[in-house]
């Protein structure tokens, strides 16, 4: 199978539903996880999505009461398949995670 990307042009009245690969959540989170341990940004394309690691820090971020930035992993395109996942409760816990589907109509 040939795995190719698409660009639709939206116009009026035509709305085309193309299939797309979802990637594997338990593939996508031991990716996200391991990029979490090394604790360096990155940016790029993971399984045909853009993808992006932003480490945690120590300081607060404005207008929150959060106290540090969490670290944040996020893959997809928000409106078609988007998930993320956000260490808000401190580097060694659990990640807060979500998952937008939305965009999907039918899966297989």
């Amino acid at each position: 199978m040939l795995t190719a990307k698409v660009k639709v042009t939206p116009r009026e009245n035509y709305a085309p539903i193309l299939p797309v690969a979802i990637p594997d959540l338990q593939e996508v989170k031991a990716f996200a996880n391991t990029l979490h341990a090394a604790g360096n940004y990155w940016k790029g394309e993971y399984l045909g999505w853009q993808a992006e690691y932003t480490p945690g820090n120590n300081e607060k971020p404005i207008d929150s009461n959060m106290q540090f930035t969490p670290a944040d992993f996020w893959i997809g395109e928000s409106g078609i398949w988007f998930f993320s996942l956000m260490w808000e409760h401190g580097k060694n816990k659990e990640p807060v995670e979500f998952l937008d589907e939305r965009g999907l109509v039918q899966t297989a």
